[in-house]
């Protein structure tokens, strides 16, 4: 009788060893990520119990008296209202339009799909400083080339910038703009899961193109739309460059998201309030926690659905 003879398995130690070159070329990242990430997030936390302007040496511990008087300002409820009415605008705003764009690119008649698709993506990999920059410029209410447009048009002057009414509504414009190749990205990658010998099928029993959308298309989508929509709201609760850059969060508060008015505390103050402002900066983090658990349901949700279709 031959006897079998089974050799433990390696420690942990001698594991970690024996696969010590990827972890070697992964340490500068790990150690990069660590300092300019984890570390922040851990001493923001920290310094939201804190009393304390981030210039002085003292610190005063004063508990949970940062939250009380963040959540007992009316101008942080303020930027709280304007991030969520960003969001409830632009998140609809460009899943529907990258939806719409991406069914018009991807029709197989249609010519030149690769150049039109490359002008709608071209926004999102510019530098969103600079496309602020450039906005502030293209809607100036004396010179700028909308303004000159309306004139001519005989429509009375509008400044687009500097309204309390407007500002909002022309930041969340071009947001969309500049954003909604990503989302077009997102339904392109999606629209190509559907069979086109299903849809070819439809069109020989007489469906319309509108019916095949319909009754055949949409439903496959359905489990994308929850994950793309998700993303998308992840997405539009980071808007402080775009935002700094056209308006600084005016007139008037008008366009102030939270994440301005955590750096308006943070650095932009007469006396500025680092304690203060991290925990307004833990309250938005606890927020983006909502949506990424959120994600996380909505995704798993997404792939049950779709391997119940399959």
């Amino acid at each position: 009788m031959t006897s079998i003879v089974q050799k433990a398995p390696p420690g942990v130690g001698r594991r970690l060893w024996q696969a010590r070159w990827p972890y070697l070329f992964l340490l500068p990242t790990a150690v990069l990520y660590g300092l300019f990430t984890l570390w922040p997030v851990a001493a923001s936390w920290w310094y939201s119990f804190l009393s304390w302007s981030g210039f002085e040496g003292e610190k005063t511990f004063v508990g949970l008296q940062n939250y009380r008087d963040v959540l007992a300002d009316p101008l942080f409820w303020n930027s709280f209202g304007i991030t969520m009415l960003f969001m409830v605008v632009t998140v609809p705003l460009r899943v529907a339009l990258g939806l719409a764009i991406a069914l018009l690119l991807n029709h197989p008649r249609l010519p030149f799909q690769r150049l039109f698709r490359t002008a709608f993506f071209l926004p999102v990999v510019t530098t969103t400083a600079i496309v602020g920059v450039v906005m502030q410029f293209v809607f100036d209410p004396s010179d700028g080339p909308v303004a000159d447009v309306l004139r001519g048009a005989g429509v009375p002057g509008v400044d687009f910038l500097g309204s309390p009414d407007a500002a909002i509504w022309t930041v969340i414009a071009v947001h969309t703009w500049k954003w909604v190749g990503v989302t077009m990205i997102y339904w392109l990658a999606a629209l190509q899961t559907v069979p086109r010998d299903v849809l070819e099928a439809a069109q020989v029993d007489g469906a319309t193109g509108w019916q095949s959308f319909r009754h055949v298309t949409a439903p496959m989508l359905i489990p994308f739309f929850v994950i793309i929509t998700l993303l998308t709201i992840e997405q539009n609760l980071q808007v402080f460059d775009l935002v700094m850059t056209m308006t600084g969060g005016g007139p008037f508060y008008a366009t102030e998201v939270i994440e301005l008015y955590i750096y308006r505390w943070a650095f932009a103050a007469t006396v500025p309030e680092l304690g203060f402002a991290s925990a307004a900066a833990v309250v938005l983090g606890l927020v983006l926690l909502v949506v990424g658990i959120g994600q996380l349901v909505g995704v798993r949700a997404a792939r049950r659905t779709a391997g119940g279709d399959a």
